[in-house]
């Protein structure tokens, strides 16, 4: 059994706004009771306090009821509650009314009326609050609270009580209608902002995606237009010899095959994922496309000097990565580090979005290191005798550390230890 801590560090933020703003409106219904009813077995006798109580914790029942299905209708899961809004409200005048006829018309006097009073008060109070869950329009949600303010108050005259208790009822029903309504709307408002960031930030990662397969969709284009052109070229020419009859005809269809031969290839290589990638344009195209999606992303280190093979190597690293950061992690902040040295190089890719990939994983859907991508990325690494780790690691971040070891340089050629350090020192900028 998991235990709860591990159950709400297993949510995601939006999920963590959302579960805290339903228990805190079902958590309302208690608080009703407690802070209204309780005190009544200790103001009147236990059997009359009863026959109060009841009717109290069924409207503290109908209250949650209707805060659940409001906030589902504010979500878009549920239509608008219209007949629980409308029961809520007329139980709500129905028993303050009752409650302000105790004051003057019930039995046990002063002690009634104290007990009448802040029932009157507290009914009317967490109904209106409940109830501007489910209206929108500041003027509808205003009309609701001054309404039962209003109502209070003409009840209470009517029913026998003077007019400053009358007036004093009323304005209770006011400031505490007033300010749990404002909780009210203020919590469905934030519900909602939330909601919309997070559509907002998934459609960026969409755009982010979006450009890499623009990008690779240009990197195609380079390789296939120019060649394409060609033997669209040639093959034109090799139509016009022909009906010359001209021998010329055969070479160019010659050519033709050659060059079709070598865009095959080329094809190939880009699919298979076999073409040389630049280390220092996939820091830079990994910084644009994370700070594209939300990701405040950081990169250090310079690629000057590597060899091609090792660029190679550790620039799919870094695409890979970045993937993962895009699709499997909820992460605000990512921080890639090339670190070289004479011996060996260091690239590690860190980002804050574990506590989602372990959510995903844990419902079957893959994470950060469960899939094919890096171990794919382990055979890359392994043809120049690196190695690769990931995994998470404390404080709730996912880290990705590549180590390659770089070939002797020869003593005539080798660079002073100074320029290292001023090349691990420089920062990618976009």
């Amino acid at each position: 059994m998991r235990r709860p801590s591990h159950w709400w560090r297993g949510k995601s933020t939006l999920a963590k706004v959302e579960t805290y703003t339903r228990w805190s409106f079902h958590f309302f219904p208690v608080v009703e009771i407690a802070a209204i009813g309780l005190p009544v077995f200790g103001q009147v006798g236990a059997g009359f306090a009863i026959w109060l109580v009841l009717p109290l914790c069924a409207h503290a029942v109908l209250c949650g009821v209707t805060a659940s299905r409001s906030l589902d209708w504010t979500r878009g899961t549920r239509e608008q509650p219209v007949r629980l809004l409308i029961g809520l409200g007329a139980a709500s005048a129905l028993l303050g009314t009752f409650a302000i006829g105790l004051v003057e018309h019930g039995p046990g006097g002063k002690d009634t009326a104290a007990a009448a009073v802040p029932l009157c008060v507290g009914v009317l109070v967490f109904g209106t609050g409940t109830l501007a869950l489910g209206i929108r329009g500041r003027l509808r949600v205003l009309g609701i609270v001054f309404g039962f303010a209003a109502y209070t108050g003409v009840m209470a005259v009517a029913l026998g009580l003077d007019g400053r208790a009358a007036l004093g009822t009323a304005f209770a029903v006011l400031l505490g209608g007033g300010g749990l309504t404002f909780t009210s709307v203020f919590s469905v408002w934030l519900l909602d902002a939330v909601y919309e960031l997070d559509a907002a930030r998934e459609t960026r990662t969409r755009l982010a995606v979006a450009e890499e397969r623009l990008r690779f969709g240009r990197d195609l284009h380079d390789v296939m237009g120019r060649n394409l052109a060609v033997i669209a070229l040639k093959s034109e020419l090799a139509v016009q010899l022909a009906r010359r009859e001209r021998p010329e005809a055969v070479d160019q269809m010659i050519e033709v095959q050659r060059i079709a031969g070598e865009s095959q290839r080329e094809v190939r290589a880009v699919v298979r994922g076999y073409r040389e990638a630049d280390l220092g344009a996939e820091l830079s195209g990994a910084q644009g496309v994370l700070t594209a999606a939300g990701v405040d992303c950081s990169v250090t280190g310079s690629a000057t000097g590597l060899p091609p093979a090792v660029q190679s190597a550790l620039g799919w690293v870094v695409r890979e990565a970045t993937t993962n950061v895009l699709r499997h992690g909820d992460a605000r902040r990512c921080r890639v580090t090339l670190a070289p040295s004479r011996n060996h190089v260091v690239l590690t890719v860190e980002n804050d979005g574990a506590e989602r990939a372990s959510q995903e994983r844990a419902g079957g859907r893959g994470a950060p290191g469960s899939g094919s991508g890096l171990a794919g990325l382990r055979e890359r690494l392994a043809a120049v005798a690196g190695t690769l780790e990931a995994g998470p690691v404390d404080g709730g971040l996912f880290r990705v550390v590549a180590e390659v070891p770089l070939p002797p340089a020869p003593s005539s050629s080798a660079p002073p230890s100074d320029t290292v350090s001023r090349s691990v020192s420089e920062e990618v900028t976009p």
